[in-house]
């Protein structure tokens, strides 16, 4: 039995079919997150028009800076992981795994800096029912806009946990030979997960650090 024989599993009649089978059930799975964050953001919209002020006051508590240099961190992942990709598509393994790494590196140093936005954010008063020091006429509205914060970043950050965890095994298996030209299915739906948790921060972006700060 050959390599490609190997690859294929016994439910599939060639490999072009198990490809679509694995890719759709990625987007399935996709359409799932985007459910559970589409709650989140419904409940979001809803509270924001009810008391837009309460929520302008309280995004100007949250970390522009680190908020836009966590944008470009997942931005420039993202990036990385589609030309790991087209490496491996080339045949140029060791340059993917490189890419790879860097991947999981910036998602990494997305966690690290989130981490440091949330310590701040103790250390000011801002986490609802634990730790709030944060009154005037504002004060309901700015605790659910933190509670609604809280729940989106975190739900997110879980999700690049995930994702960090699926491109390393991916850079494992692509240093040792799993992938070439003719498969890498496993490493492009893993990748197109990596897409959706950017994705998800492009919308987090503007609704939590941006909206009152515009003009």
């Amino acid at each position: 039995m050959n390599a490609r024989a190997a690859r294929l599993r016994q439910q599939f009649d060639d490999p072009p079919q198990q490809r679509e089978a694995a890719t759709l059930g990625m987007w399935i799975f996709i359409a799932t997150e985007v459910l559970f964050f589409g709650i989140l953001f419904a409940g979001y919209v809803l509270s924001r028009v009810a008391q837009p002020d309460a929520f302008a006051a309280a995004s100007r508590h949250t970390d522009f800076l680190l908020g836009t240099i966590e944008t470009g961190v997942l931005l420039a992942s993202s990036c990385l992981a589609a030309l790991a990709v087209r490496e491996v598509q080339l045949g140029g393994r060791r340059v993917a795994v490189w890419l790879l790494a860097g991947t999981a590196a910036l998602g990494i140093s997305f966690l690290l800096l989130h981490g440091y936005e949330y310590y701040s954010e103790w250390q000011e008063g801002l986490v609802p029912g634990f730790h709030w020091n944060q009154t005037g006429p504002h004060e309901r509205g700015m605790q659910i806009f933190f509670f609604l914060y809280y729940a989106i970043t975190g739900f997110h950050s879980l999700h690049v946990g995930v994702g960090i965890g699926l491109v390393s095994i991916m850079a494992w298996r692509t240093a040792h030979g799993d992938f070439d030209a003719d498969y890498h299915t496993p490493l492009e739906i893993s990748v197109l997960y990596w897409h959706l948790v950017d994705l998800v921060w492009i919308f987090v972006y503007p609704l939590l650090y941006l909206i009152g700060r515009a003009p």
